[in-house]
């Protein structure tokens, strides 16, 4: 074991973060501390008794590292950002595998309301996450109607005026492009979807019902008839949230249920005394987790990313840190935060409902799991009888390539263990076999050969041999792999080949393709194995393939670099409307100045971009 006790004695008594590592480097822990000094040293003293999980981790410690900090909060924050980072195995983690639709008002002068998948720290509004697409996406439909915003992704305001599109003509828009409307009054509409996206609805009912009762009383009756159309969908909307408490309130309600070393946190969306949303999260390493601590760890992990933090959070019970929490939620809402564990009356009984709801998931969760599981294990068994192998294919590789017309050639293989996904063992290849005319042959070769070389030469990343290797295609891409194998001496892998069109699998000395039923286990195992190969070259090909005409478009100019790139098509979205634009305009962007504003406008607006 690693004499650790130089690095004890030298840790200060000040808040920091202290971060564990194997001796390879990598991080297995990420904690906080009011004191590094006390409680780094807590985990080395002889009579402390640790559960397995901190018992197994400290086996592995070979050293540990530390970051001052001039507060507990911002420990806390830091923690966060490293725990996000690096993903400890040894940490309580946020599942990552599921990623809700987002709402987003946009940070431009004229923001257009767009449905993302990731929150960003870009400036803009973010409202959800919505569990329901389908629901989110008729309330993106409602508000396009009551509040005109722009699709358009032209950069305005500009210079020169546009002609209305055929939104403006369907009453979708009040034309910004075209100078139509002034920028205070469409922030106005902004404001407006921003109220209702908050859960802040009565407002706009008052709005349209007396915009309603205005027209008819003017006779403007097929105004007047808008106005009631627009009401009748925003009360539809309306009437779906659950009124949870007669007394307007805003906050978040938290329940948590754990089971099998697994937890589920379920969050309670309720604005102004109604549930108008709820969200889900799965939390790994847990199982010997105290419920306070992996509630801690949730609100830590879950609101560093929430793109709204709630006036009250309402919990089961009070967390570890509670006042910490409550100081960095404040810091990041920027007006105060209270965590309460409500004892009695309807807030009450709104926990208690989150806590059944996540036992629920949780339980649904969990079933779901055992089936899928239970489902691949047939497959491999019945692959195994199906393609006569020795023993049951408990790791397959699959491998693809991606290229057109020869440019920017990848390949990829992805691995299935025990009939699922193992994202971590998915590699990506490179091609860099150049040829005037594209091979795929030759191309499928390169890439099998350097992963059984690899293997071959003992890198760890690669050491690990199928027990199936398969590849997209027919008889041809089938005797490429064969060859392969048998100059890397490999011939005892099993080798076949997927054809799409007609999903016939191909297997040496075998005459006739082999056909499996269409609903067969082996049959789908093998397909979605082909199809996620497929993905995953596609995937790479299309970055590899951005990346390169990105380049070849900015980069050749003189002063533009990766930064200054960057900042030029996130500010205008396009090389094409970069082109379009004035030198003060280019030069109005962060990082960039008016000669290299003038050398850009010159460049693309010559024959050599042209």
């Amino acid at each position: 074991m690693v004499d650790l006790k130089p690095t004890l004695d030298l840790l200060p008594a000040l808040p920091g973060v202290y971060l564990m590592k194997d001796a390879a480097g990598e991080v297995l822990y990420v904690g906080k501390a009011r004191s590094l000094r006390q409680r780094v040293r807590s985990y080395f003293q002889p009579s402390q008794q640790h559960p397995p999980r901190i018992a197994a981790l400290l086996r592995k410690v070979a050293s540990i590292e530390h970051i001052v900090t001039d507060s507990e909060v911002e420990a806390l924050i830091l923690e966060c950002n490293l725990i996000k980072k690096y993903r400890p195995r040894y940490n309580v983690r946020l599942r990552d595998d599921k990623r809700y639709p987002y709402l987003k008002l946009t940070a431009e002068p004229f923001p257009r309301l767009i449905e993302v998948r990731q929150v960003e720290p870009d400036g803009a509004r973010y409202f959800g996450p919505y569990t329901d697409t389908t629901a989110m996406r008729h309330l993106e439909q409602v508000l396009r109607q009551v509040f005109r915003l722009r699709t358009c992704t032209y950069h305005l305001p500009s210079k020169e005026r546009m002609r209305p599109c055929l939104d403006y003509h369907l009453g979708l828009c009040d034309a910004p492009c075209a100078g139509l409307i002034s920028a205070a009054e469409y922030q106005k509409l902004v404001a407006g979807a921003a109220q209702f996206l908050s859960g802040r609805q009565e407002p706009l009912l008052r709005h349209l019902r007396a915009e309603m009762e205005a027209a008819a009383e003017s006779l403007d009756f097929e105004r007047a008839a808008k106005f009631r159309d627009h009401l009748r969908a925003v009360e539809k909307i309306v009437a779906r949230q659950k009124i949870v408490s007669p007394r307007s309130f805003d906050a978040d309600v938290i329940g948590l249920a754990q089971r099998e070393g697994l937890t589920c946190a379920k969050v309670f969306f309720v604005r102004e005394g109604k549930l108008v949303g709820q969200h889900h999260v799965l939390l790994d390493g847990t199982a010997e987790e105290e419920p306070t601590a992996v509630l801690s760890a949730f609100l830590q992990q879950y609101y560093a990313g929430a793109p709204q933090v709630p006036p009250q959070v309402f919990l089961p019970r009070r967390p570890e840190n509670a006042e910490t929490l409550a100081a960095w939620l404040t810091f990041r809402r920027g007006r105060t935060v209270r965590l309460h564990v409500p004892q009695r009356g309807d807030k009450r009984r709104l926990v208690e409902l989150a806590e059944k709801n996540a036992h629920l998931t949780l339980e649904q969760y969990q079933a779901e799991q055992r089936q899928q599981r239970q489902r691949a294990e047939e497959a491999v068994m019945e692959l195994r009888e199906r393609l006569g192998l020795p023993r049951p294919p408990f790791r397959i590789e699959a491998f693809d390539i991606a290229t057109l017309q020869g440019d920017e050639s990848v390949g990829s293989l992805v691995v299935f263990k025990n009939g699922r996904p193992s994202k971590k063992d998915y590699r990506r290849f490179q091609v860099r076999l150049s040829t005037e005319h594209p091979d795929d042959y030759a191309m499928l070769r390169e890439v099998l050969s350097r992963r059984l070389q690899r293997a071959l030469e003992g890198d760890p990343k690669f050491s690990e041999l199928p027990d199936l290797l398969v590849v997209d295609g027919g008889k041809g891409q089938l005797n490429v792999a064969r060859q392969v194998l048998a100059e890397k001496n490999l011939e005892h892998i099993p080798v076949a080949a997927l054809a799409k069109r007609f999903e016939h699998l191909y297997l040496p000395d075998r005459p006739r393709p082999l056909v499996l039923e269409e609903r067969s286990p082996a049959r789908q195992l093998l397909q979605a194995l082909r199809d996620e190969a497929h993905r995953f070259a596609n995937e790479y090909h299309r970055k590899r393939r951005r990346r390169a005409s990105v380049r070849s478009i900015l980069d050749d100019i003189p002063g533009i670099g990766p930064k200054r790139r960057t900042q030029l098509l996130a500010h205008f979205a396009s090389t094409e409307a970069i082109k379009n634009a004035s030198v003060e305009e280019i030069a109005a962007v962060p990082g960039m100045n008016r000669a290299v504003a003038e050398r850009v406008h010159r460049y693309l607006n010559s024959e050599a971009w042209d």
